[in-house]
């Protein structure tokens, strides 16, 4: 099969390499489509290292099951199922005990620990992939796989609150910002100051108010999630959240946090992080997208192309999300 492989350099190389044979508990996928996620740039701008090389990336994988391992008995084939980041976990360590797979000690990550979509198969643990609701073709599915599972949790990490604000509005935003208003949340869109391409699609989307974060809205805010991941960020989120407020950052990867002033967190605002997700997050918020169907925008790229829709995505090129489609 067709892959393209992260092998420590600054772009992906296209080789062909033998298409994987699923374990036990393994389905093999013919991949229909993978989203493009910044956590795949910044793999190869190496702020942060996988384990091993060489790696295929690519954790937003939409696939048909095309064969099972001996002990896979949870997905028929032919099943049109999707893999996320998180990929797989010890099932023993305190964390997993407590259901906090997404914390697990032992975890396994989709391309990253182990190989993703970025190719014409991959295989994937059975009990990490979820059911895709049909009324979704495969491109614009595959975002919901971390766009929108990550940018769920951040959201239930808010607390039950009313105004929230989403600072970067990118492939996360776009879709939480629909899902957000379905359960009655009023969302305010920061975007680059100038960008009107964005605060219109923004706008577009259901949001209440969008702008740049240096000429904020007059009302303060019960919470900022931070899908950009610009440390700097961080203190200037704070001044947006009320007493009591949260500031949630919701990637894998932040620039250093500049220093500020404790008077800007005093008042029981909290900073947290977001790390990966919980299966139950998955079904919850899938169930949510077949309920309410949600506007996926999507560019899509041949698998060959795939370092381009990386570049594009440095440089903002498109609204939404991209997707290789092999």
């Amino acid at each position: 099969m067709r892959a393209m492989v992260y092998v420590g350099k600054p772009e992906l190389e296209l080789q062909e390499v033998p298409i994987p044979i699923p374990k036990e508990n393994e389905v093999l996928l013919e991949v229909l489509a993978c989203g493009v996620c910044r956590t795949d740039l910044h793999i190869v701008d190496k702020d942060i290292i996988p384990p091993h090389l060489p790696i295929i990336p690519g954790h937003q994988i939409v696939g048909k099951v095309t064969a099972l391992g001996k002990d896979a008995t949870k997905f028929k084939l032919g099943s049109y199922v999707g893999v996320p980041w998180l990929g797989g976990c010890c099932f023993h360590c305190p964390f997993c005990l407590r259901n906090e797979e997404n914390l697990c000690d032992f975890p396994v990550f989709t391309g990253f620990t182990r190989n993703g979509g970025y190719a014409e198969y991959c295989t994937a643990n059975e009990e990490f992939c979820f059911h895709i609701p049909k009324t979704y073709p495969p491109e614009k599915a595959a975002p919901l796989l971390c766009a929108g599972l990550i940018g769920y949790r951040a959201l239930k990490l808010c607390g039950p609150v009313n105004d929230i604000g989403m600072v970067g509005f990118g492939a996360s935003a776009h879709i939480i910002t629909q899902a957000a208003r379905h359960l009655g949340k009023n969302i305010f869109a920061f975007t680059r100051a100038g960008d009107k391409n964005k605060q219109d699609f923004a706008l577009r989307l259901g949001a209440a108010w969008s702008g740049s974060i240096e000429a904020p809205p007059e009302k303060l805010l019960d919470a900022v999630i931070i899908f950009a991941s610009e440390g700097a960020l961080v203190p200037q989120a704070l001044k947006l959240v009320r007493k009591g407020g949260v500031v949630v950052c919701a990637g894998i990867h932040m620039s250093d946090i500049s220093a500020f002033p404790y008077k800007d967190l005093w008042e029981e605002r909290v900073i947290r992080s977001v790390a990966n997700l919980t299966r139950q997050d998955g079904l919850e918020f899938l169930l949510l997208a077949e309920k309410y169907p949600l506007a996926v925008e999507t560019t899509v790229y041949p698998l060959d192309k795939a370092n381009q829709a990386l570049k594009d995505l440095r440089n903002g090129k498109f609204n939404g999300s991209a997707v290789i489609c092999p």
